[in-house]
């Protein structure tokens, strides 16, 4: 009797024509988003590059003493020269009283008529940390002063006054020297001893300061405003305040790992702005890039307690993760803000 080809039983046809399981299924689908994770944080990313100093500009800061805690940059001649000054910036805010939180400055001010919100072309201001409580500054003041600072109201004024570098710095209290070292230069300190560094530079800043170095190189837009935080509490404290007013993205972020931070804008036919935060390692960033993210995208939704105006702004910032770098960027038109100021509140 011949053999008969054994039938397949129904049961082992539903084994063969079993699905993978859903844990498996899981497993690999993890594992590609996990290598695609790492290869994200790992993998960097192509960043325009930056504006350079103007040889001017590169040569005060070259002068700089010590290591800088914070930079601040403003070329107010440029920005007053931009559209957006012109038509976007109120009367208040051009003719707004700069630098006069100091009484004995404020005081000079009064008696000279110097005015910087007409006078000054440039700004330069660095800080550098005395103790928990105070920052020594050294401010660099650029423009046509049409003899408003005279030598003469300076030595009849001033409490004291020491020579550095050729130059006569003169005290008006104990938190505020001046020294008007050429026609076109004025210099603001609370401490003699970065007058001194200044005017008797004994290095080059560029190459003594690397952590300010590659922050400046950061600053994307090098003519118009930018400043760098080489300081971790510099940095917290900017932070914080700039994400105050929403408290969906203040809790985000991962803030307190945040190491450095350059921000700079540039002001024509409206705002362009790039800003990167640094922080300790690549996770770190990627994750705090994740979450902004996500909290800006949270808060621009409607039905939250964001404003309007803020909800607009919210929308047209990018986020990155470049590295260790978080990078947020924009650029806002004029007609950005000159419709916000035509809608009815």
């Amino acid at each position: 009797m011949d053999n008969q080809p054994e039938q397949t039983r129904p049961q082992d046809e539903k084994k063969a024509r079993k699905k993978p399981s859903l844990l498996l299924i899981t497993v690999i689908l993890g594992t590609i988003g996990l290598v695609a994770q790492l290869l994200w944080v790992n993998w960097p990313k192509a960043a325009p590059e930056s504006e350079k100093l103007s040889p001017g500009l590169q040569s005060v800061i070259e002068r700089l003493p010590g290591n800088s805690d914070a930079l601040i940059y403003a070329g107010l001649k440029d920005i007053k020269a931009s559209s957006f000054w012109k038509e976007v910036i109120p009367d208040s805010l051009k003719t707004m009283e700069w630098l006069q939180s100091d009484p004995a400055f404020r005081q000079i001010i009064e008696e000279t008529g110097f005015e910087p919100a007409r006078n000054l072309d440039t700004l330069l201001v660095a800080f550098q940390q005395q103790n928990t409580k105070r920052q020594k500054y050294l401010g660099i003041l650029r423009g046509t002063f049409n003899d408003n600072l005279p030598k003469s109201y300076l030595d009849e004024k001033s409490i004291e006054t020491r020579e550095y570098g050729g130059k006569t710095c003169y005290a008006f209290s104990d938190t505020l020297w001046i020294c008007h070292s050429d026609e076109r230069e004025v210099l603001l300190s609370n401490s003699p001893q970065l007058l001194r560094g200044f005017l008797e530079p004994a290095n080059n800043f560029l190459a003594r300061d690397s952590t300010t170095v590659s922050l400046i190189d950061k600053a994307m837009y090098k003519s118009h405003f930018w400043f760098t935080l080489s300081s971790t509490h510099w940095t917290l404290g900017a932070l914080q305040s700039l994400t105050s007013g929403n408290k969906d993205v203040k809790t985000l972020g991962n803030l307190n790992r945040i190491q450095q931070l350059a921000l700079s804008l540039k002001f024509e036919d409206g705002i362009k702005g790039y800003t990167e935060w640094i922080y300790r390692n690549r996770t770190s960033a990627y994750f705090a890039s994740t979450f902004l993210w996500a909290a800006i995208k949270l808060s621009s939704t409607s039905g939250t307690r964001t404003t309007k105006p803020a909800k607009a702004l919210l929308k047209e910032l990018d986020v990155m993760q470049n590295l260790e770098s978080v990078i947020i960027k924009t650029d806002l038109p004029v007609e950005f803000f000159l419709k916000e100021e035509k809608e009815p509140r």
